[in-house]
């Protein structure tokens, strides 16, 4: 049985607002859902030949570059959530902030990144489902691993509809396996390395690694924001703050520390297989554009053997199980806010007093990211690899007004302390600089349709994945509003965000 979730009341008895189980998980299980939500595996897997094929060897720096916004914009969601523990986070922050189209807008890029990504997911999930099996054939067979993809997607959304609880659960399991394996890697990689019994590529560490020094801004700006998707995902855990304990205070914390525990996993995991294999492009060089997308796999085998493939393969398979089920959750939760405020149909806003979570938002995510993934594979199944870039330009929208929100709400705040100007006002606003200045550079650079894989409209088909997907969002804002002007007339919005 469900009920319509009345508009969430301001400021902080907005957390009692939306009939979501108030305290059901608590710092470590928030953390856990942090990290799991940006997917290690699959999104080093998927993203480190990518960046050493644009930066060389210095795709070290480029993970600790791509680290400073996300740490700033963590500040962003931590000062915010504690003036308001809104499940709709940037959506509902952003609208208070500049106003109800800017937040619709907002919530529509973390829906669109969210539905896109889950076709990536699932392609992964279904790919090395198969693998991890012996089942080379259908692994290779795309019908069979479209399929496999759309069960996932359903398994995943039938356990985050199950509760939180259970979601947080199967997630200490699935990234303790993931971490895990990753961490035997990179240890067992440098030991070979600087005891001689590395591949014929090894390269020793360098400091030059962490120098960003020669490299051109537009290799610089796609590394980056390549780097940036891997980083992404960490603001599930801010998703979850009205069913967490200590609503203003935990998810903030969960956000700050899930973006070091990444920096930490990504920093150690690309400096040993970049020193392990190089960054050539032949063999298992990382740049070797055979194996550009997922890079583990080969590396893994020379540096552990046969068994290290099936270990990196199950590592991968549970970051994509983990990341689907934590994708699912934040998103639900913001088309929940969004009904919550008018800002979507009612019917969004409805919540099982069973499970005490989001109905229809949450299998409306799950069977619309079905339909996108078998659609988009039947119509172009080679569109998936310019997935990521496409998705950055979304993320670098949504996070960057994110900080701009937070130096704009507390901008009467922040000359009272020291504490106040960085972690409110200076750090957001920058961390909201660098990552629109990468998206409008992304941006016009994926213009040419030599860019990425794919062509539309003689565009490139990053620009039209990212672009064009905002593009739909504003011509849905103007639908929704003529439909329903009560959102963006303001009345559903109060300016509780500003600190009292």
């Amino acid at each position: 049985m469900a009920t319509t979730a009345p508009p969430a009341p301001p400021a902080a008895s907005s957390v009692a607002g939306k009939g979501l189980k108030l305290g059901a998980i608590g710092l470590l299980s928030s953390i856990v859902i942090g990290v799991a939500s940006t997917a290690p595996g699959y999104s080093l897997a998927a993203t480190l030949g990518g960046v050493s094929a644009e930066v060389g060897v210095k795709a070290p720096i480029i993970m600790l570059i791509a680290f400073v916004p996300m740490l700033f914009i963590s500040y962003a969601y931590k000062a915010l959530n504690t003036a308001s523990p809104d499940c709709g986070t940037s959506f509902t922050w952003v609208a208070r902030a500049f106003g109800p189209h800017a937040g619709w807008l907002t919530g529509w890029a973390i829906v669109a990144a969210d539905v896109i990504v889950m076709a990536a997911l699932a392609q992964i999930a279904g790919v090395y489902g198969f693998l991890l099996f012996g089942l080379d054939d259908l692994a290779a067979n795309a019908t069979a691993v479209n399929i496999a993809g759309c069960v996932w997607i359903l398994i995943m959304t039938w356990i985050s509809y199950r509760g939180i609880e259970l979601s947080a659960r199967t997630q200490y399991f699935l990234l303790g396996a993931e971490l895990l394996i990753l961490g035997v890697f990179a240890v067992v990689a440098l030991a070979k390395v600087y005891s001689g019994s590395g591949s014929e590529l090894s390269i020793t560490p360098a400091l030059d690694w962490f120098n960003p020094t020669g490299l051109t801004f537009s290799a610089l700006s796609a590394g980056f924001l390549l780097a940036v998707f891997i980083y992404w995902g960490w603001d599930s855990a801010v998703a979850a703050n009205e069913e967490t304990t200590d609503p203003t205070v935990n998810p903030g914390r969960a956000a700050v520390r899930s973006t070091i525990i990444l920096l930490v996993t990504y920093v150690l995991v690309t400096v040993a297989a970049q020193a392990f294999a190089g960054v050539g492009e032949e063999g298992i060089g990382l740049a070797n554009p055979e194996h550009s997308d997922d890079v583990l796999s080969s590396v893994g085998e020379a540096v552990l053997g046969g068994w290290g493939v099936k270990a990196l393969i199950l590592a991968v398979l549970t970051s994509a199980a983990a990341s689907t089920q934590t994708t699912i959750l934040p998103t639900a939760r913001t088309t929940l806010s969004m009904a919550a405020y008018k800002a979507l149909p009612r019917s969004f806003g409805t919540v099982s007093q069973k499970y005490q979570t989001p109905t229809v938002s949450t299998w409306a995510m799950g069977l619309v990211s079905i339909a996108f993934y078998a659609g988009l594979t039947v119509f172009n199944e080679n569109a998936l690899a310019d997935l990521i870039l496409s998705i950055g330009l979304l993320i670098a929208f949504y996070y960057g007004l994110t900080g701009f929100a937070s130096a704009w709400v507390f901008r009467r705040e922040i000359f009272r302390s020291a504490g106040a100007f960085f972690l409110k006002g200076l750090l957001p606003f920058l961390g909201g600089v660098i990552l629109f200045a990468a998206m409008v550079r992304t941006a016009i650079d994926s213009y040419d349709p030599a860019f990425g894989t794919t062509t539309y409209f003689n565009l490139g088909g990053v620009f039209v994945l990212g672009v064009g997907s905002m593009a739909l969002g504003v011509v849905l804002m103007v639908i929704w509003n003529i439909v329903s002007p009560r959102f963006f007339g303001g009345s559903t919005l109060k300016e509780s965000t500003a600190p009292q």
